[in-house]
């Protein structure tokens, strides 16, 4: 009962933003970066997120305010944002109340997406134990939707930075059928989102990048 009405008013309130940024030029329709405890770098890639927006406003016609916003894992405004990034290289840690919070909102309807920056898996996958304890990340197959949104990835993620010499993996928290956190792993897409003079990326990987964030942003958007 609880989770269903805290998706209804989650969905209310996005409709109410769509319905309010329909009417400016300038949107109010924001996106986050996730700011954790732990001693992370939960601030890395500093350019990604206005990049990403300012592709996605581009390519699916979006109305996203250009500046991210950056939101604490227990704060309520949390439920203001239908779509999260998180990063880092180092450990994290949720509170049981910032946990309870996480949770709540991502039954609500919200979408976390975590961006392994290396260093991050075995602090994220011990804190989102905390988050849904009956829950384990699963590798999502190459044939699942959010590989082919907007953008068709028919080998799953593409890899952006070489670290252990892995290939990328995508992994999900599946909750009642539903995809409610996606985390990328040996791949950095972040990095790919950044400014092209901070990594001097190619100009193609930096665009399958961006265009993998897109399908992020479509899938966070059209399950609510």
């Amino acid at each position: 009962m609880a989770r269903g009405i805290f998706r209804i008013t989650y969905c209310i309130m996005f409709f109410l933003l769509a319905s309010i940024t329909a009417g400016r030029a300038q949107s109010s329709l924001k996106i986050a970066k996730l700011k954790y405890g732990g001693g992370g770098d939960w601030y890395a890639n500093k350019t990604s997120l206005p990049n990403l927006i300012s592709f996605c406003n581009s390519e699916l016609k979006m109305n996203i305010n250009p500046a991210e916003d950056v939101v604490e894992v227990g704060s309520p405004d949390l439920f203001t944002y239908p779509f999260v990034h998180m990063t880092g290289h180092g450990n994290v840690v949720f509170t049981d109340a910032e946990a309870r919070n996480l949770r709540n909102y991502l039954l609500a309807g919200g979408f976390l997406h975590i961006d392994d920056n290396y260093g991050l898996d075995p602090y994220i996958r011990r804190e989102m134990k905390k988050v849904f304890p009956e829950l384990s990340f699963v590798e999502l197959p190459f044939d699942h939707q959010i590989y082919h949104l907007k953008y068709n990835f028919t080998n799953g993620l593409p890899k952006v930075h070489e670290h252990d010499g892995k290939q990328p993996q995508g992994f999900g928290l599946i909750y009642q059928g539903r995809l409610l956190c996606f985390y990328s792993f040996e791949t950095d897409l972040g990095n790919g989102w950044e400014d092209q003079s901070v990594y001097k990326d190619p100009e193609e990987l930096r665009r399958k990048a961006l265009q993998m964030g897109v399908n992020l942003m479509a899938y966070a958007f059209t399950i609510l």
